[in-house]
């Protein structure tokens, strides 16, 4: 699942696309509502780090089962899943590599990107690459869910944090109250 998010959006909880696609997981308006995440005036769970990923791990696992195969649920990811049906019937054959080219170029290249994420990932020291190491304010968070409204500047003093910091730490609220 984590390499899709590297393609996706580089571990960018606010990446957007031309096409609207928001977030780590890169969900445009309709999947991010069919996958149950909010979107309105004052929150995008779409660039809600946590949120996302549950829905995003729900969907790949959907498309997983719908299509008994890792190569073409990734697929499906990319392009839509009517596009991946449509696919496996002109191509008549349920392969991802025999059906590539029966498929939208974007998604005809997604498949390999995700491959080398994964090997790049696993054997970034045979190139000597180094993995940045973990932001710590990403390390040491804490949610709070006691239904009360908060505004964000007030709530950073009263946490003696930079607002700044806690904007990002906080992408999905798009406006100063939460």
């Amino acid at each position: 699942l984590k390499f899709v998010a590297v393609v996706e959006s580089n571990l960018e909880p606010t990446a957007k696309s031309k096409s609207g696609a928001l977030g780590l997981w890169q969900f445009i308006k309709s999947t991010g509502k069919m996958q149950g995440l909010k979107m309105n005036t004052y929150v995008d769970e779409r660039r809600d780090p946590e949120k996302s990923t549950k829905a995003a791990l729900e969907y790949l696992s959907n498309l997983y089962e719908r299509f008994d195969d890792w190569t073409l649920a990734i697929a499906a990811y990319n392009c839509g899943p009517g596009n991946v049906r449509k696919a496996i019937r002109r191509g008549n054959s349920r392969n991802y590599w025999d059906i590539r080219e029966h498929l939208p170029r974007e998604t005809q290249k997604y498949v390999p990107r995700i491959i080398a994420a994964i090997y790049l990932m696993q054997y970034y020291h045979y190139h000597n690459l180094t993995p940045r190491t973990m932001d710590q304010d990403l390390v040491h968070t804490v949610s709070i869910s006691d239904g009360k409204k908060h505004n964000l500047y007030t709530l950073a003093k009263d946490l003696d944090i930079d607002y700044g910091k806690l904007k990002s730490l906080n992408p999905q609220f798009k406006t100063k109250y939460i």
